[in-house]
């Protein structure tokens, strides 16, 4: 899991909507994006200015698919040597 603190009220609203809805947050972690889904968003006591500190559960990477090629229905136009 990797948490973290903001004090973004745009960034947490962000973070509440994909809970809500289930939906995966990419953010940057030490230089390193991170995608997964939001478990936990919770205001920090009496901090001034306010904070919020906020969880999020890693999803594993989705492999690559290198899409192949399909082969031509026809040869190319190739003249008749015959």
């Amino acid at each position: 899991m990797v948490t973290f603190e903001t004090a973004d009220q745009k960034e947490v609203r962000r973070f509440r909507i994909a809970q809500f809805n289930g939906r995966t947050v990419t953010v940057k972690s030490d230089g390193a994006p991170v995608t997964g889904h939001v478990r936990s968003v919770l205001e920090s006591g009496e901090s001034i200015p306010q904070r919020w500190t906020i969880t999020i559960v890693p999803s594993p990477p989705k492999p690559t698919v290198v899409p192949s090629r399909a082969a031509p229905r026809f040869q190319s136009f190739v003249e008749d040597l015959y």
